[in-house]
Order: C-alpha cells, then sequence, then structure tokens
C-alpha cells in the first residue's frame, strides 16, 4: 500500500512539472515586466491571464463571446476616458467580433447554420456588401480610410447578425442584456450628475480646454457626457433608458415594481437633462409614440397622449421652468427655426447638396467627420462637420446609400412588428416591443447626431434589432419566466 502512495505520488509529480515550469517562468517574466515598466507591467501581468482566460472561453463558446462583447462595449470608453495610456481600445470590438466569428467556425458541427436564413440577415448583408463595393469609389481620395467607418457603418451589424442568428441564445439571455444596460446606464448617470454638481477629474478638464469646451460648455453651462464620446451619445442613450423604464412603469403589474422602474425612468430622464442634448427628445416622442401604435391599445394611446399632449404644449408655449438650464434646453429643442445652430446645419446641408448633385455613391466612406479630418483634410467632404448620422451616410454613400439604408432600417422595423404582433407569450411580446421602440427612437434622432455609430449605442442597437426580428424563436406559452 505505502509503494502505490509513493508511486502515485511520483506520477502526480511527474504529470504536473510542466505547470511548475510555466508558473516560474510567468513569474520571472513578470518580475521583470515590472522592474522594467513599473505599474504597466504590473497591469500587463495581471491582464494577461485574464485576456488568456477569455480568449479560451470565447473559442469555447461563441454564446460566452458575446456576452464579453456587450460588456466590453460600456467598459472601451471608460478604458479610454481614465486609463493613461494611448491605446486604440475600439479596435478590440473588432477583435472580438473576429474571435466569435472564429469560434463558430470552431463549433460548428453544433450549430444550426440554417438560422441564417433569415430576412435581417439579407438586409444587413446587402448594405454591407454596398459598403464593399464602395471601395472602387473612384472619388475617395484615400482608400484605406474606408476601414475606419466602414466598422460603424455596416460591418460590425453584419458580424453581430450572424453571431446572434446562429449562437443558440436563451430566453435568459434576453434578461441578461437588459438588466445589463440598466445597470451600466445607472453608473453612467450617477457618473454625469458627479461632473454636473461635484465637479470635473482632472483628464476630464483637459479634455474640455481642449477639445470638448466649444461643445461641452455653453454660457457657462457644463453639458455632462459621463464617459461616454460626448453628451450626444449620453443623451441619447439615457433618453433611450428613460423610455424603456416608462414602458416599464405602464406594463407591470406589481405596484412595487413599477415604482422601481418609474425611479429608474427618473434617473435616467435627469441624465438625459443634464446632458443638454436637445435632440434626445425625440427618443421620447418617437419612441413611445410608436410603442403605443405597436401595442394597438385605444385605452393606452388615448391615456399616452393626455400625458404627452400637455406636456408638449407647455414646452411649446409657455416659459414654465425656463429658470432652469436643462429644461430651457429641452424646450429649445421644439423650436429649431429658432435655433442659430440648427439654422448653420441647414446652410451646410445646402453647401453639401450642391456638392453632392452629380455624386450618387457619395465621396467614399471615410471621407467625411473624423476619418476626413484625419487622412484627408484638403477634401471638400472633410471641411463640412455632418452634424447627423444621415448626413455622413449622405456625404460618404450617396443618396443610394442613404436610400438603402433608411429603406434597410423600416424594412427591419416592418419585420419586427410582424413578428412581435405574432407573439403569444405577453413577457416576451413587451420587452421586444421596448426594444424596437427605442430603436425608433434612436434611428429618429440620427438626423441630428451620428449617434448611430457609437458605442454602446451601436451594441445595443446591432442587438436588440436582431433580437426583434427574430423574437419567434424563444415564443413560448404565454407564461412569464422565473
Amino acid at each position: 500500500m505505502q509503494i502505490n502512495r509513493v508511486l502515485s505520488r511520483s506520477h502526480l509529480e511527474n504529470k504536473s512539472w510542466p505547470y511548475s515550469v510555466l508558473g516560474t517562468a510567468g513569474a520571472l517574466v513578470c518580475g521583470v515586466l515590472i522592474a522594467k515598466l513599473g505599474i504597466v507591467g504590473l497591469g500587463v501581468c495581471i491582464a494577461a491571464p485574464i485576456g488568456i482566460g477569455l480568449v479560451t472561453g470565447i473559442l469555447m463558446s461563441p454564446r460566452f463571446g458575446l456576452l464579453v462583447y456587450l460588456q466590453y462595449s460600456f467598459l472601451v470608453n471608460i478604458l479610454a476616458r481614465f486609463l493613461p495610456v494611448s491605446a486604440p481600445f475600439g479596435l478590440v470590438v473588432d477583435g472580438l467580433l473576429a474571435l466569435i466569428l472564429l469560434s463558430l467556425l470552431f463549433n460548428g458541427r453544433r450549430l444550426n447554420w440554417s438560422k441564417l436564413k433569415n430576412p435581417v440577415f439579407f438586409l444587413v448583408g446587402t448594405w454591407f456588401m454596398y459598403n464593399v463595393l464602395e471601395l472602387a469609389n473612384p472619388e475617395a481620395p484615400y482608400k484605406p480610410a474606408w476601414f475606419f467607418h466602414v466598422r460603424a457603418f455596416s460591418m460590425h451589424w453584419f458580424f453581430v447578425s450572424i453571431i446572434v442568428l446562429v449562437t443558440p441564445i436563451k430566453r435568459s439571455d434576453i434578461l441578461l442584456v437588459l438588466r445589463t444596460w440598466l445597470i451600466w446606464s445607472v453608473f453612467a448617470a450617477i457618473w454625469a450628475f458627479k461632473q454636473q454638481y461635484l465637479g470635473l477629474t482632472q483628464s476630464e478638464l483637459e479634455w474640455l480646454n481642449s477639445a470638448g469646451g466649444k461643445t461641452h460648455l455653453l454660457f457657462g453651462h457644463l453639458r455632462s457626457w459621463s464617459y461616454y464620446t460626448d453628451a450626444s451619445q449620453f443623451g441619447a442613450e439615457m433618453a433611450g433608458l428613460a423610455l424603456i423604464c416608462l414602458i416599464f412603469f405602464f406594463e407591470e403589474d406589481k405596484w412595487i415594481v413599477r415604482l422601481g422602474y418609474l425611479g429608474l425612468a427618473l434617473v435616467y430622464f435627469w441624465g438625459y437633462a443634464v446632458s443638454g442634448t436637445r435632440s434626445a427628445l425625440f427618443v421620447f416622442i418617437a419612441g413611445y409614440g410608436f410603442y403605443l401604435l405597436l401595442k394597438r391599445d385605444f385605452t393606452k394611446i388615448a391615456i399616452g397622449l393626455s400625458v404627452a399632449i400637455p406636456v408638449l404644449l407647455m414646452l411649446l408655449y409657455t416659459d414654465i421652468g425656463n429658470q432652469n438650464y436643462q429644461v430651457y434646453r429641452i424646450r429649445t429643442a421644439l423650436k429649431p427655426l429658432e435655433d442659430p445652430s440648427f439654422l448653420v446645419r441647414l446652410e451646410n446641408q445646402a453647401k453639401l447638396a450642391n456638392y453632392l448633385r452629380y455624386l450618387p455613391f457619395g465621396a467614399g466612406i471615410g471621407t467625411a467627420a473624423d476619418a476626413g479630418a484625419r487622412f484627408s483634410p484638403g477634401h471638400f467632404a472633410a471641411q463640412i462637420p455632418p452634424d447627423s448620422w444621415y448626413v455622413e451616410l449622405w456625404i460618404e454613400t450617396g443618396v443610394v446609400g442613404v436610400y438603402l439604408y433608411v429603406a434597410m432600417l423600416l424594412s427591419i422595423v416592418g419585420v419586427g412588428v410582424y413578428r412581435i404582433w405574432h407573439l403569444n407569450d405577453p413577457w416576451l411580446s413587451k420587452i421586444m416591443g421596448m426594444f424596437i421602440a427605442e430603436f425608433v427612437g434612436i434611428a429618429v434622432m440620427g438626423y441630428s447626431n451620428p449617434v448611430l455609430g457609437q458605442f454602446p449605442t451601436s451594441t445595443m442597437l446591432y442587438l436588440t434589432s436582431l433580437a426583434f426580428t427574430t423574437c419567434n424563436r424563444w415564443d413560448t406559452a404565454p407564461t412569464k419566466p422565473a
């Protein structure tokens, strides 16, 4: 018996020696990195095993990869804002999506590839192919700039559509996505309140004094942006979440739950208010109006109108609340022709119309906005700020591209409405109705701000659009999940 124990221990030691060698080598490498790079080296030593674990997990499970992509889409702006290093954090998203696609191939035998025979895949795929053809646009002065904008225009949406359609996603994952969205957004709202009422960090002050002050410090009032790219995107996100929680408030049965969602709606609404993003008001107007029409419930439509119309009339025809700057900013959204910045946008669009008259396919992807200013600053398309998602698409993909993109959005909404109207499960119908209402609200707001192509707004639009257009895959008997 003693001999067997000795032999067994010897066998285990023989099998475990590679791990001892790897552990010792890892410790030595970490020691060198910390000695050479200091705190950066320590960060690398901590991040490396986490990264290896995440890569392994993603390759083993595309569903796990999709959840990592979701979390990182909220984290990417925080890293870019607060880490004392300059790194292409946005490109990590491309790496994640590529890794998940590789995971799909590794796990291909147990996945149902026939799920790609879906209208939304063909809609997004057609738009992506048009973007690929834009590589041949002779007007584009610098072809590599195409990559920097095609990611937000179509490539990420196309990749996510493949992943979501093929991956076996559970009903519980829908709740996980929703809760992730709500929780990250609460943190974002709290940080915006801190900016507004307690002050800014040193890095935020430096950004405000360099690039952000022109748009985020108006008439002595700060437009809070939390840790998002700018106040416009933050305001859009807050308005979208306030809309979702407001719908929850009206749809839930238990009053304690309804009051909880009402509290969240107020937090998000004030987050929208301190952002000073006037156009985000249309997320409420378009989103909630669409939701009422989707429900086809005349009682709720009447209740909704009885609440919305007096508020709009108050904003339009009174000065109530003007002593509060946030309320004043919201009111000006309903009077665009009295807004100098809106009139400047109309002048810019008139100039663009003259330039693009004979360019039905646009000036080429990557010629406007940030990529245009970086790679072809002398080009006409880079001289005029688009100030709108659709204007940016118009400049870079032409009137043909804008028509194709809008047709895709309308078709996605149409497919979603059809799917939702044929659901049996009232809980699923409610969740998908909120998703599509927020999608419509953000799409309408895209006329005034380029929020549809920014993290995490873009990620949520991709995921929710794939959810409500394929919601029949989760439909069950009309019972609420535990």
